[in-house]
């Protein structure tokens, strides 16, 4: 097994907007530098037929499909003998950092990097990076395990009637329950040179990085955290490279508990992001030692890639007219343009039930989402693929279904044919409504979920059936 990594530096040097809310936030400061880590892999196979992988996780929002492009068509002619469609990036979900794509805040002031600029030097930075652990490949093994932190949360409550909301209350009298479940395992790979030392960790966890997500800041959030404990423990030369699992509806946002967690977190003197920092550390921890004791310098790895046709969901005649109604009220508003945040909610909103409309007008004609997906073998580790928020569910049918010992789902990547390919809800979250689960958040809904799981499972099983 050849094995390189590299990590670029892609924090603004400029104000820019930051995407992750319904309103433009101007940043103010860097808290924290934001990262593009990238991980190559090659093993050789009959007849000079080498198998190859290159994953690159971000600290962003998301990875619009027209980045990857970008990026891919950057690399093609410097990665000798490396297959483009072989390369794949995920975000971590952090809600502080920059919008990279035209069009979906207002504009800004010439202070205000904007989001082509960012671009640039993202795709200028990300590919030096892969070419970096590409080209440095070495020899080395890989070995996997499976540990446990409490990071992430389901975050949508049900009251009685079954009406969920995102993010609600649980102290009124109508609580019912917390509407799905909570999936608290972290899977591991880690990598090792040929003196059996340890060069890098993926670590995949069902939690987006998002407990400051409503700051004015440049961050990446509870992962900058994450990584400062990992390399206090093990070494500032670890590279180290996160993954959101499936997690549409899942949260660090405590729900329950809160008092309790807040009393615990002063007596330990940590800020929330630094105690979801040290669970990972000590999953990392509880695991590497039965992770080192088998490392495989030569497993099974295959990487398959296939373009999958979901169904889209279809706007009902309700939902259609619901948005004419929201872009009627939100084009009546006439806030002052010097009002940045009134002035770009209007404007994000007239964009979100403005694609609506569209959607109503023209699904007769588009009735599917074209999707790529990604499955591998590395050894008895399983990784897929989504462009989504993948709610929890689907994952875990996924994992559950899946012959591997462990299966790493990865949402949030950048093979969506879509500038957002939005959440993919359950048919429990759609009865139940809100955020999340609407149409307007939704570009496909159940129907292509579980399109989406059965073809997943039928990839990555025929990857052990060969």
């Amino acid at each position: 097994m050849l094995i390189g990594w590299s990590v670029a530096d892609v924090t603004p040097p400029r104000p820019v907007v930051l995407r992750g809310q319904f309103h433009a936030r101007i940043s103010q400061h860097v808290q924290d530098p934001l990262t593009a880590t990238a991980l190559a892999l090659e093993s050789p196979g009959p007849d000079g037929d080498n198998e190859q992988a290159i994953m690159v996780s971000c600290d962003r929002v998301n990875v619009p499909s027209c980045i990857q492009e970008r990026l891919t068509a950057e690399l093609a002619p410097r990665l000798s003998g490396f297959e483009p469609d072989k390369l794949f990036l995920n975000a971590t979900h952090t809600h502080t950092a920059p919008e990279i794509e035209e069009g979906i805040y207002p504009p800004q002031g010439p202070e205000v990097m904007t989001p082509t600029e960012y671009a640039d030097l993202f795709v200028e930075r990300v590919a030096e990076a892969v070419v970096e652990a590409w080209e440095g490949r070495t020899e080395g093994g890989l070995s996997w395990g499976y540990g446990q932190a409490v990071v992430g949360h389901n975050r949508r409550i049900t009251y009685a009637g079954g009406v969920s909301k995102m993010y609600g209350r649980t102290d009124q009298a109508d609580f019912e329950c917390v509407e799905g479940y909570e999936d608290h395992g972290v899977d591991l790979l880690f990598t090792w040179d040929l003196r059996q030392r340890l060069t890098g960790i993926v670590i995949n966890l069902a939690c987006p990085s998002q407990v400051t997500e409503g700051e004015s800041y440049v961050s990446a959030d509870f992962w900058h955290e994450a990584r400062q404990e990992v390399r206090k423990r093990l070494g500032d030369d670890v590279f180290i490279l996160p993954q959101c699992g499936a997690a549409g509806d899942q949260s660090p946002h405590l729900l329950l508990h809160q008092r309790a967690e807040e009393e615990m977190r002063r007596r330990r003197g940590l800020t929330e992001r630094e105690e979801i920092g040290r669970r990972i550390a000590t999953a990392v921890d509880d695991v590497l030692p039965l992770a080192r004791k088998e490392v495989h310098t030569d497993p099974p790895f295959r990487h398959t890639v296939e373009s999958l046709r979901l169904p889209v969901r279809m706007v009902t005649a309700a939902e259609y007219e619901e948005a004419r109604r929201q872009c009627d009220e939100w084009e009546a508003k006439q806030p002052d343009p010097q009002d940045v945040v009134a002035f770009s909610r209007r404007y994000v909103m007239l964009r979100r039930y403005g694609k609506v409309v569209a959607r109503y007008a023209a699904q007769q004609d588009n009735p599917v989402y074209e999707t790529e997906v990604h499955a591998l073998r590395l050894g008895e580790v399983a990784m897929a693929t989504n462009p989504f928020e993948l709610f929890l569910d689907f994952g875990l049918r996924i994992k559950a279904r899946c012959r591997a010992l462990q299966t790493f789902v990865v949402q949030l990547t950048g093979t969506g044919r879509n500038t957002m390919s939005g959440y993919l809800p359950t048919a429990r979250a759609v009865a139940a409504k809100s955020y999340g689960a609407e149409v307007a958040d939704n570009v496909v809904g159940p129907t292509a979920g579980q399109v989406l799981v059965d073809r997943t499972v039928e990839m990555l099983n025929a990857l052990w059936d060969e």
